[in-house]
């Protein structure tokens, strides 16, 4: 697994170490992954950038494997990260992402396995910021290679959906008591951030799941 995460957000700058119901984004999204019951290699890829030094110091400290890549060719960065760890399927996340669904990422990982796609996802209907990606390494080696547009280079998945007939693509199905397309549950924005301590607040140290963050979100709207 692979979390792309970098400080120099345009609308919310050093958002993935600023800090929610007392701990960084970051430790947010990697603590929602210790849930996992399938093992899985973990690494946080950032970029070569002086400003993402900070980002590989609180990965050392906090022992998690970080990669340092090109800070705007972000398919490169999982490329180089991916073949340096011998990765045979990557699952793609981002640091501003503390609600990842686990129970669905699980569902993702084995959907992706069983039918030998090149390509999983699990947008479309979760809430925003909460499913997640798999991908072979051969097909981000494709992409890698024939993906020449700026937005394929900036964008991991791009190359994916701009040619959908090169890949097998896989895409999940979500229980409807999951299906909330339109609710942010990322953090990109002051407003985004408000929401996520809210509900980290309300969680009260436990792992808010997505049926219960809807609720939420749904009541206070």
């Amino acid at each position: 697994m692979i979390i792309q995460a970098r400080m120099g957000s345009t609308r919310l700058p050093g958002k993935i170490l600023r800090d929610i119901a007392g701990k960084p984004l970051l430790a947010h999204v990697l603590g929602r992954l210790q849930m996992l019951k399938r093992p899985a290699k973990i690494v946080v890829a950032t970029s070569s950038a002086g400003e993402n030094d900070i980002v590989e110091a609180w990965c050392l400290e906090h022992g998690v494997s970080c990669f340092r890549g090109d800070e705007a060719d972000v398919l490169d960065r999982y490329f180089q990260c991916a073949r340096s760890l011998g990765m045979s399927d990557i699952v793609r996340l981002t640091a501003d992402n503390p609600f990842t669904d686990i129970e669905e990422l699980e569902r993702l990982i084995a959907l992706h396995q069983k039918h030998g796609f090149d390509y999983t996802h699990a947008f479309g209907q979760l809430p925003i910021g909460v499913g997640a990606e798999i991908f072979t390494f051969e097909a981000l080696s494709r992409s890698h290679r024939d993906g020449k547009l700026p937005h394929h280079r900036e964008h991991v998945n791009e190359y994916f959906t701009d040619r959908p007939e090169l890949f097998k693509i896989g895409r999940l199905d979500i229980p409807p008591a999951k299906v909330a397309p339109n609710l942010r549950l990322t953090v990109d924005t002051e407003e985004d951030w408000r929401r996520a301590c809210a509900l980290a607040a309300q969680a009260r140290g436990t792992w808010l799941g997505t049926e219960e963050a809807i609720r939420l979100c749904s009541s206070s709207a």
